[in-house]
């Protein structure tokens, strides 16, 4: 067998391997931005400066945040009563 010289292989030993983010893929794979997907972030950032909240949306909020929550609430509560489920005997 022969013997390598150290200084042959000291370049070798120091090079620093090629660092690739993203798992190793070649740079011919990288993200394509769509524009649509920009454009929807875009609005997403600013939703707190366009959101606003007048009286006419007052009555679909109280609708969505407390009529129909309290709905689905008394719903299920009468059908676990009906049913005799023991879900509803552990909790009153």
């Amino acid at each position: 067998m022969k013997m390598i010289r150290p200084s042959l292989l000291r370049p070798i030993l120091l090079q620093q391997p090629q660092r690739r983010m993203a798992g190793g893929f070649p740079p011919t794979m990288r993200a394509k931005k769509n524009k649509f997907v920009e454009e929807w972030n875009g609005l997403r950032e600013t939703t707190e400066l366009k959101f606003e909240v007048d009286q006419g949306m007052l009555p679909s909020i109280i609708t969505m945040c407390f009529l129909i929550p309290a709905g689905v609430y008394v719903w299920t509560k009468g059908e676990f009563q009906s049913k005799g489920d023991r879900r509803y005997e552990k909790t009153c």
